[in-house]
């Protein structure tokens, strides 16, 4: 049967995502022989492609590796999943899905009346820290209960650059999200495998592919330093249409000759 103007589009657009995803998979060595990956699944655009690129990647024979995702629910903030469309879709993609349900409210309690010390001292400050701290929390909870030792986010290539301007911008530092980093307190690896895919290339694909959006209700979503950064990096783009890639390039072109040096 021939293939439709439509399905040719998706094969190609597809073809060139995953390219991207193998560059960054072999270029930074995010997968290894034995690995039991866990997918920060939030049920976004980039999270979905990212467990549709696992799950197909972990069905070649090298190297073996295990893939779980899971969708962590926070009761106080109106975030409203399609649990059924997330369900089907890791059915689809061959990644068993675990959900989670959490309370910021009763990890507060329980933090103040344990005092163990593992509560950020920006709890009362921030509603998008605390909500981003207690799923990351649960993540990393539920990774070491399944025996994970990486956990895959759904990172692309816009993201590493804006938090790049954000730390510059916002606290003096030139650092990024890496695309491997090993936590100091625990046995496991963050690892982004689409880091070198631009946003613009995940947009066009889940619309193709009719990717369901999720309702995202969050007060904050447009307060963040991350939409300031966002809007940076739409200007620099506006002026210099390889903007994502120089910047991105930059990073890894430190000259610290040309730099000024640390006060003795």
């Amino acid at each position: 049967m021939e293939k439709t103007q439509e399905q040719i589009a998706i094969e190609k657009q597809r073809t060139r995502l995953t390219k991207f995803f193998h560059e960054a998979c072999a270029g930074y060595r995010l997968i290894e022989e034995g690995d039991h990956i866990l997918i920060g699944l939030s049920g976004g655009k980039d999270s979905l492609l990212l467990t549709e690129l696992l799950g197909k990647r972990a069905q070649i024979y090298k190297p073996r590796f295990r893939v779980t995702a899971l969708h962590v629910r926070v009761k106080e903030r109106d975030y409203h999943s399609d649990l059924s469309y997330l369900e089907d879709f890791c059915r689809q993609a061959g990644v068993p899905l675990v959900v989670r349900d959490v309370s910021i409210n009763d990890g507060m309690s329980a933090t103040s009346s344990l005092n163990d010390g593992m509560m950020p001292n920006r709890r009362e400050a921030n509603p998008c820290f605390l909500c981003a701290w207690y799923r990351r929390k649960t993540l990393f909870n539920v990774a070491q209960e399944l025996g994970c030792n990486k956990i895959a986010f759904g990172h692309h290539k816009d993201d590493v650059v804006q938090t790049m301007l954000m730390n510059l911008v916002f606290a003096g530092s030139f650092a990024t999200m890496p695309p491997m980093l090993q936590l100091e307190k625990m046995p496991l690896r963050i690892i982004r495998p689409l880091c070198l895919i631009p946003e613009a290339d995940i947009i066009a694909y889940s619309q193709m592919r009719g990717y369901e959006k999720q309702s995202k209700l969050c007060p904050f979503e447009h307060e963040s330093a991350r939409e300031k950064a966002k809007d940076l990096l739409a200007q620099m783009k506006a002026l210099n249409p390889d903007a994502l890639s120089t910047l991105y390039n930059a990073m890894t072109n430190i000259k610290p000759e040309y730099l000024p040096k640390t006060k003795s």
